[in-house]
């Protein structure tokens, strides 16, 4: 199998988009184009391809989940960013091409360092800042009660923020909504998978609102 022909299976297997496989390519070599490169800048792109993780043999597919110790804060996030209406595919395998992007890393179960893990996690949050306009975000502050402060209760807030502005909230309000959803229940009480499921109802309506949105725009 010629040189060329190694990078285009070792992208497949590792999750490149197109973009992000020119990405690699200058990054090693100056040169954003295989066509363009010489037979050393070739191997030096499969050595590279090898340092990330690409297995000759291996399925490709296996590469497309994530995995390793940063994986679930990531995904946490991903899919956070996806029910707020800020990314528009939820998959692993978009994460990780996000995380490339951020950290030259192309796989999250290569995320060994803290640093290198830090990169990714805090240009997801910046990013989902930005877009939703809402700074307080993922953001901690001693002075304020602790339903405040959770992540998660954040994330509902904003994702119920924003279907006010598209007038495609489901009731009068927040708390009334989740009384509905979870009844007799306040929030100190939700599980884990409880404060998931109301997130991902709010998600699935949101998104749909930004697609009837933007369909009129």
């Amino acid at each position: 199998m010629t040189a060329h022909a190694i990078i285009h299976v070792g992208l497949k297997q590792l999750g490149f988009a197109e973009d992000d496989a020119r990405d690699l390519y200058e990054r090693v070599t100056g040169i954003r184009s295989l066509k363009e490169m010489s037979p050393p800048q070739h191997q030096a792109v499969v050595s590279e391809l090898h340092r990330l993780g690409f297995k000759p043999g291996l399925k490709s597919g296996s590469a497309k989940r994530a995995s390793g110790p940063f994986a679930g804060k990531l995904q946490a996030l991903w899919i956070g960013a996806w029910n707020l209406g800020v990314v528009k595919n939820g998959s692993d395998e978009a994460m990780m091409a996000f995380v490339a992007r951020q950290t030259g890393i192309a796989h999250s179960r290569f995320l060994r360092f803290p640093e290198d893990a830090e990169k990714a996690i805090e240009a997801i949050k910046a990013w989902v800042r930005r877009e939703t306009g809402n700074d307080g975000l993922y953001r901690r502050e001693k002075c304020r009660p602790k339903l405040l402060n959770d992540f998660r209760f954040q994330v509902l807030v904003t994702q119920w923020a924003r279907l006010v502005a598209l007038d495609a909230a489901p009731a009068a309000s927040l708390d009334a909504w989740v009384a509905r959803m979870m009844p007799d229940k306040a929030y100190a009480d939700l599980a884990q998978d409880a404060w998931w499921d109301l997130m991902n109802v709010l998600g699935k309506r949101l998104r749909d609102a930004l697609a009837r949105a933007e369909s009129k725009a």
